[in-house]
């Protein structure tokens, strides 16, 4: 087997261990990004190493670069997702105090206005 060939399925390798690690539950957008930036570069990297005679290693490169890059753009959603259901469970925070106020009321009302 030559050198490229292995490289190939050692890579092959290391992504179906890594994706069977991540089988605990749903991705996050960190992981989403991370792995589709890993994918492009690995793709992009292979493309252009081929130009240049090295596919294997331009595929390693881009992967890295890849994974790197995807992770800040996927990190950098799940913060805004983070942000927004922190408003949302704000606002559910307010609407049940309301709700909890308006009960209160009720129970402290004297008997005869009902």
């Amino acid at each position: 087997m030559n050198k490229i060939k292995k490289m190939t399925m050692g890579f092959l390798m290391l992504t179906a261990m890594a994706a069977a690690g991540c089988a605990g539950g749903p991705l996050t957008s960190r992981e989403k990004g991370a792995g589709i930036g890993a994918l492009g570069g690995a793709a992009g990297g292979a493309l252009i190493g081929t130009a240049v005679g090295r596919p294997g290693m331009g595929a390693a490169i881009g992967a890295g670069v890849g994974l790197a890059g995807g992770a800040l753009v996927g990190d950098y959603m799940q913060g805004k997702e983070q942000a927004q259901q922190y408003e949302s469970n704000q606002q559910a925070m307010q609407q049940n105090q309301r709700a909890i106020d308006r009960n209160n009321q009720q129970i402290l009302r004297p008997r005869s206005e009902y």
